[in-house]
């Protein structure tokens, strides 16, 4: 029978144990390109994580719903400051099937790490020690999307590549007829139009396009490529356009959890 590792539970403020350690290495290594730094915002309704690059082009937003954790405790609101490049190499410790629990005592100055090995009795504690980041907080504002477009996380992932080693930009086009994703370089041009599709046996191959009014506009392939190394998280990405606001770009993960990015048009000059 499997020991319990309850050593620190009576004084930790926080405890958060994932059946998979793995979403959290996947999390961390989709955002630690854009964001070195940042505060994980932990309340009772779950773990948050919102900052931006550092050239402010693009935004990451993290949720990490309670119901994603069992058991999940925080007795106070608290900000965890973490260096990511710091975190990735004590989750790489993390076998991907380990069972993670996250601590924190009042007034933390580390967080803990405890990874249990789900097929036997060793068990990997880790301490990280903590940043005090000054982090503006932003307020997203709800905005009512012109087009959202549902599609397979690899095919998005693919697209972006593919365009990628032709050009820098990325023309993001919704219309009636579908969507079509344009660029042009110094060696040619490329193009790729998605429609609607429902494959009954493969949910997971659907591609939804919902539209109000048609959208164009004009991305940096760079942060997108980016964006798609979160595509291990969700079999299906979100993508929702309207003319002049940020790119939306969602990852839903298990229990209401999600990952979003937010990337700023090119606008005129910079095309």
């Amino acid at each position: 029978m499997k020991s319990e590792w309850n050593h620190r539970s009576s004084q930790s403020m926080l405890e958060a144990r994932l059946e998979q350690a793995d979403l959290l290495k996947k999390v961390v290594d989709a955002i630690k390109d854009l964001v070195q730094d940042c505060n994980f915002d932990c309340n009772d309704s779950g773990i948050a994580l919102q900052a931006m690059d550092n050239s402010h082009v693009a935004l990451v937003s993290m949720m990490l719903k309670a119901e994603s954790f069992s058991p999940y405790r925080c007795d106070r609101n608290v900000a965890l400051g973490v260096n990511l490049t710091s975190l990735t190499k004590v989750l790489r410790a993390a076998s991907s099937e380990d069972i993670l629990t996250i601590k924190a005592e009042d007034a933390p100055d580390v967080l803990n790490l405890v990874f249990e090995s789900s097929e036997s009795d060793r068990l990997s504690e880790y301490d990280l020690k903590l940043m005090d980041i000054d982090q503006e907080h932003l307020g997203i504002p709800d905005t009512e999307y012109a087009a959202t477009i549902s599609m397979p996380s690899a095919d998005f992932r693919k697209i972006c590549q593919d365009l990628m080693l032709l050009s820098e930009s990325v023309s993001i086009e919704a219309s009636k007829d579908g969507v079509k994703f344009t660029c042009a370089g110094d060696i040619g041009n490329g193009a790729v139009t998605l429609r609607s599709h429902t494959n009954v046996d493969k949910p997971d191959l659907n591609v939804d396009i919902e539209l109000t009014e048609p959208v164009s506009l004009t991305f940096s392939l760079k942060y997108l490529v980016n964006f798609c190394k979160a595509a291990g998280l969700s079999k299906s990405v979100k993508l929702c356009l309207s003319n002049e606001v940020p790119l939306l770009v969602e990852y839903a993960l298990a229990g209401n959890s999600y990952l979003r990015f937010y990337l700023a048009p090119k606008i005129g000059d910079d095309e």
